[in-house]
């Protein structure tokens, strides 16, 4: 009940950002998400806040100095003016609405604490932050603030800034100016020899130093490179495309690595000699799957553009990999199909990855299957055909240029054409035959359909003996198949006297996937290899 009466505040003081610094946080001072919330009566007069602190850490009230913090136009965050003596006598709530107008969402103070007595302060002062850069360790801390003369110099100071650092008296130091982070680094030089008012260094600025050093003698030689590399750093966890669900190592690399470091760094991680031979692949986020399509070599230029997704915009840390057995631009200059071919006996799918020089035709996938596969004879001619949505769409003619119509995600069918089809009869016709079951109602096609021959005037009693024979179903489990014309994905119920050929109508309209012979059964007779969307075969040589 009494909730309204009170009200928050946060105060950061040096040992926050000593904690933070070089730790959580590289940029600015302080993440104030992690100062903890001072909960007060809002009706509290600010100077008696003073006086609690001084109780509870033992600085004297005039050994305090509270600053307010403000947004600079770049987006940075500093201390920027002390509270005046009249603000101070404000209470906690004034000063919170005050905030509020200089569009601060809480009331977040620095403290300048000093446990002698704080100088007091002139037109002429201005209050700096120093961080200390160790480029042998690689570390940046922060080390205290000092109040300084804007008309002063930094050579000035130097003796001073060596004694905080622990360095020798006369120690040769640089001095940088942190001045933003977003969306680039700027983080410059200072001149030593002019003053801070000519180098344009003001209350809340922040000084890093460090002892000079050649810029071959470390990895990141000066405060510059290191706030480029802490900025760029980035976890990169990589998983193998064939086991997409699980990160397999990770790697820190910098968002601004090239396509030829990504892969550098990953061949040394995986103990290969050649990078070429590795192939990435994209992430989606919101799927949490890969790309359907690989990253083509040197196609995108740095490592950021890689985790980038467009449409949606979405950065992600996962990158999957793939070794191959040639390098990755030759290829890129080879079709590579996915082909499962449907061997006569047993009745069985087999898969097999099969390159071709682009510019080739059905009639080389052709010949170069032959030689891979076993053909139940020496002679026997092949069909290409497109599966899709388990249906046939689409038969291929040997003469068609592969690249030019097969989409090479799609997996192209082959089969041997039977030995019956070449003794067809003029009002013979082969058909599209579906496997499918009911679904409320609606019929859901599965498994792979096939192509068979129907006699004129043949009955389906025929048929279905054809048919059991070829998936070689058991009689007891035949029983329960169900035959029917299917038209536009409705079915028709056919009985053994029908004369199946009777039903189907002379011309296609729109295709031949239109109507087809259906196979209404729950078991699938068809020995395959499993043809899941997100499964991927390893490449094998030509």
């Amino acid at each position: 009940a009494e909730a309204h009466m009170f009200t928050t505040f946060k105060v950061a003081r040096d040992h926050d950002l000593a904690a933070q610094i070089g730790r959580d946080l590289f940029f600015d001072l302080v993440d104030y998400e992690k100062i903890h919330p001072i909960r007060v009566l809002k009706d509290m007069p600010f100077n008696q806040v003073k006086e609690e602190f001084s109780k509870e850490f033992g600085i004297p009230v005039h050994s305090q100095r509270f600053w307010w913090w403000s947004k600079r136009q770049n987006n940075t965050y500093r201390p920027t003016r002390p509270l005046t003596q009249q603000e101070e006598s404000y209470t906690v709530g004034q000063l919170k609405d005050a905030a509020i107008r200089m569009n601060s969402s809480e009331l977040r103070l620095y403290l300048e604490e000093n446990h002698l007595t704080l100088a007091s302060r002139t037109k002429d002062d201005i209050l700096l932050f120093f961080k200390l850069y160790d480029p042998e360790k690689e570390e940046l801390r922060y080390v205290g603030n000092l109040l300084l003369k804007a008309s002063s110099k930094p050579s000035d100071i130097v003796p001073k800034l060596n004694e905080i650092a622990g360095f020798q008296h006369d120690e040769d130091i640089e001095l940088y100016e942190e001045i933003k982070f977003e969306p680039n680094i700027m983080c410059e030089p200072v001149d030593c020899d002019v003053s801070f008012s000519l180098n344009q260094i003001a209350d809340g600025d922040i000084l890093c130093y460090q002892k000079r050093c050649s810029l071959d003698q470390h990895r990141h030689p000066n405060v510059s490179s290191f706030f480029e590399y802490v900025h760029n750093r980035q976890v990169v966890h990589f998983r193998l495309l064939e086991k997409p669900k699980q990160d397999d190592f990770s790697l820190e690399l910098s968002k601004r690595s090239t396509y030829d470091d990504v892969v550098e760094k990953v061949a040394q991680h995986l103990g290969m000699d050649d990078p070429s031979k590795l192939r990435l692949t994209q992430h989606i986020p919101h799927l949490q799957q890969p790309k359907h399509q690989y990253i083509k070599y040197r196609s995108i230029d740095h490592l950021s553009d890689m985790l980038l997704l467009r449409n949606p915009n979405q950065m992600s840390d996962i990158l999957y990999y793939e070794i191959l057995d040639i390098p990755l631009p030759e290829l890129q200059g080879l079709i590579t199909l996915r082909v499962a071919f449907h061997q006569a006996t047993p009745n069985e799918v087999l898969f097999h990855i099969i390159r071709l020089p682009k510019g080739s035709t059905y009639s080389d996938l052709i010949d170069d299957l032959k030689s891979k596969v076993q053909l139940s004879r020496s002679d026997a001619e092949l069909r290409l055909f497109q599966v899709n949505n388990n249906k046939i769409w689409k038969v291929y003619l040997p003469t068609e240029k592969i690249d030019a119509v097969h989409d090479p995600n799609v997996p192209l069918h082959v089969e041997e054409i039977p030995e019956v089809e070449k003794s067809a009869g003029p009002r013979d016709r082969l058909v599209h035959v579906v496997h499918f079951f009911k679904d409320n109602q609606h019929i859901q096609y599965y498994g792979v359909p096939f192509f068979f021959l129907i006699r004129e005037g043949e009955a389906l009693s025929d048929i279905k003996v054809r048919i059991q024979k070829k998936f070689e179903v058991p009689d007891e489990q035949f029983l329960k198949w169900k035959f029917a014309y299917v038209a536009y994905n409705r079915p028709d119920y056919l009985q053994d006297s029908d004369i199946v050929l009777s039903r189907f109508q002379q011309k296609n309209i729109y295709g031949p996937w239109e109507q087809s012979l259906g196979l209404e059964h729950s078991d699938m007779p068809t020995k395959r290899a499993n043809q899941n969307r997100h499964s991927f075969e390893k490449p094998v040589k030509i």
